[in-house]
């Protein structure tokens, strides 16, 4: 399967809880974080969900 690297570019306050809950089980915690994962179904619908507080590009 394709890689994708998902980078948070802004922050979780002031947001639904359940946002935050998926930056969380991306990985994301810090602004300028950066994790790669693999472009399931599972994980492209998390980062859908949150696409205006992540970047995504192909690795």
């Amino acid at each position: 399967m394709a890689k994708i690297k998902v980078t948070k570019v802004k922050s979780a306050i002031n947001r639904p809880q359940r946002q935050k809950r998926i930056l969380e089980s991306l990985g994301l915690s810090k602004i300028g974080q950066v994790k790669e994962h693999e472009a399931t179904p599972s994980v492209l619908g998390m980062v859908a969900k949150v696409s205006h507080l992540v970047s995504v590009e192909e690795a």
